[in-house]
């Protein structure tokens, strides 16, 4: 049996259950592998009192140190996380923080690798982690943990150093290997790892039918991600004043939503865009399946999740060059990549919209990316670096 120690920062909990639900997918499928045992370390970042006693925080501060979750033997240890210092202190706080509890799990629970699910904080520590346990360590690169951690001036330095100690380092995309090694990060060392997605569960549905249910009868975009400049959505909601016969829908929550609800009312668009929220994981299929075109105009990816489920549900997607963008359109019927600008994304979007592609021709898009394959490229990866 393959022993593994799984850390992500980035995992879902009861107070934030759509945070790293990919990350989750992948844990429960290497977990399920019949030549492994897997334990659980998702550690939770919290300040220092008295700033942990603000409400914000609540949700976190109530979470169990242990728990079982969804099948998982899962440690939530807290980690002190301080504001304003750019990041600096937290590989260092993290790796204080888990030398005990590893200790502890290790009694009965002699694992043989580090699964880093996430490149900062958790890289760094898991290096510092291998070295006093003496076993190997993973670390898988996903978006910005290397675009943003990796190039900040407080932490690109741990970034790139973890990396290059690495005995195993995974990423997301072609696109985002090439980015690691631009970095620093040797690239043989470095092995692509794609997402998967749930082939069973994100699927066409009658699109008449499920527009029905959001009230719309015309033409649907959807986007989903987080409101952040990061993502673009200006990009999307403008680019619809172009496209006078359309609906988008934006899932997602965070900062910018004062300002897109305020670009959303200049623009006259309050008929037809609508800011849905925080949607739960479980009604993304429902709300992808209603879309004709899912458009997101994000300036960085690894590979988005959102890119490959819309594939799924057969709705083609309008989408930047980020990322591993260009491993994902690989054929027209699937999307277009498009200039980061509001004519580009309408003109994207109605080029799809006045010649849609069939449902089973974009889904086969989707199909590559399996969780199968991803779990099996995990294990094999994993026990590489345990025999080598």
């Amino acid at each position: 049996m393959l022993r593994v120690l799984t850390l992500s920062t980035l995992f879902p909990d009861a107070s934030r259950p759509n945070f790293g639900v990919f990350v989750e997918r992948q844990t429960l499928g290497l977990a399920a592998h019949p030549e492994v045992e897997l334990r659980l370390v998702a550690p939770v970042g919290m300040p220092p009192w008295p700033l942990n006693a603000h409400a914000q925080y609540a949700g976190l501060a109530r979470l169990p140190t242990r728990e079982t979750w969804k099948g998982l033997d899962t440690h939530r240890p807290r980690f002190t996380t301080l504001p304003g210092t750019g990041g600096r202190f937290h590989a260092g706080a993290l790796t204080q923080r888990l030398i005990p509890l590893l200790t502890e799990i290790r009694r009965d629970f002699a694992f043989d690798a580090i699964d880093a699910e996430f490149f900062f904080p958790d890289g760094p520590a898991a290096i510092a982690l291998g070295r006093h346990f003496g076993v190997p360590v993973s670390i898988k690169a996903r978006g910005a943990d290397i675009h943003y951690w990796g190039s900040a001036p407080a932490t690109a330095h741990r970034v790139i150093a973890a990396g290059q100690a690495a005995n195993g380092v995974l990423a997301v995309s072609a696109a985002m290997r090439a980015d690691m090694a631009a970095l620093g990060i040797p690239a043989n060392t470095i092995r692509v790892h794609h997402t998967g997605v749930d082939l069973d569960r994100f699927a066409p549905r009658d699109r008449v039918a499920a527009k029905a249910v959001y009230g719309v009868t015309g033409s649907l975009i959807v986007s989903l991600g987080a409101l952040i400049p990061r993502k673009g959505h200006h990009f999307v909601i403008e680019a619809l004043a172009s496209l006078p016969d359309a609906t988008l829908l934006i899932a997602g929550e965070g900062p910018e939503r004062a300002a897109l609800t305020a670009q959303i009312a200049s623009l006259g668009l309050s008929d037809r865009v609508r800011l849905l929220g925080s949607v739960p994981h479980v009604d993304l299929p429902a709300l992808l399946a209603a879309a004709d075109v899912m458009a997101l105009a994000s300036s960085s990816e690894g590979l988005a999740n959102a890119w490959v489920e819309a594939l799924a549900c057969g709705t083609p997607i309008v989408i930047t060059a980020a990322g591993g963008a260009g491993e994902v359109v690989t054929h027209h019927a699937y999307g277009r990549i498009v200039a980061r600008n509001a004519p580009a994304f309408a003109a994207g979007i109605a080029e799809v919209l006045a010649n849609p592609p069939a449902s089973e021709a974009v889904r086969r898009g989707a199909e590559r990316f399996t969780w199968e394959a991803n779990t099996a490229g995990l294990y094999e990866h994993l026990a590489s670096l345990v025999t080598r």
